[in-house]
């Protein structure tokens, strides 16, 4: 359990299927940011991109399939900062600073993207559910067990603190007070994170 966490590249894709993925997934963002997320439509996608909407409909399968791939996208570039980027996100730091800084980009990623994590819920499912995200678990763990908790169950505590980062739970929860301005939210639950990992933590 108490190795490195390393994740792989997303699985290869036909050259054709793969170019259109890039298409589909560019021309979603451009009417993300010009119209809002509540403006995209599978229909529309396929229309704007100048493919079939049978290719839309493989590949995402739903709207908020759309709206994960989106997510997924910006997920491959979070995960490189946390795997090779500069201290204490990436390595080099003491795990309780990697830790703390760990959540609080995590909230800062969620909060810069909420309107999409929030598209990324399927509309037939009960708030807050949603997909979670393996490698906060698994970073969590590796975190945790480089720092002496003594009798601590880990593996327990990386499920706990976790589900303070789950992006469904996370929105659900703070509605409030996303309405506030962008960087005052993300400072706030951030405090709130290295305020409970600190507490944890404690010798």
């Amino acid at each position: 359990m108490n190795q490195p966490v390393t994740w792989g590249a997303p699985p290869a894709e036909r050259a054709d299927a793969a170019r259109n993925r890039r298409l589909l997934l560019a021309t979603a963002r451009q009417i993300v940011a010009a119209q809002g997320a509540d403006k995209l439509t599978m229909d529309g996608l396929a229309e704007r991109a100048g493919l079939g909407k049978g290719t839309v409909f493989r590949r995402f399968r739903t709207r908020a399939g759309i709206f994960q791939a989106l997510l997924d996208d910006e997920e491959r570039d979070f995960q490189q900062q946390v795997i090779s980027g500069s201290p204490p996100l990436g390595p080099g730091a003491a795990p309780l600073d990697r830790l703390i800084a760990y959540g609080r980009a995590r909230i800062d990623f969620l909060i810069r993207h909420r309107e999409i994590a929030r598209a990324t819920l399927d509309s037939r499912e009960q708030v807050p559910a949603g997909s979670q995200t393996p490698m906060s678990r698994a970073h969590i763990r590796f975190l945790l067990g480089e720092i002496c908790l003594g009798t601590a169950d880990l593996d327990v505590l990386a499920t706990q603190l976790t589900a303070a980062l789950d992006g469904p739970l996370l929105l659900y929860l703070s509605s409030a007070t996303l309405t506030e301005a962008t960087g005052r939210v993300a400072e706030r639950l951030g405090q709130g994170w290295d305020d409970l990992v600190r507490r944890v933590c404690r010798p």
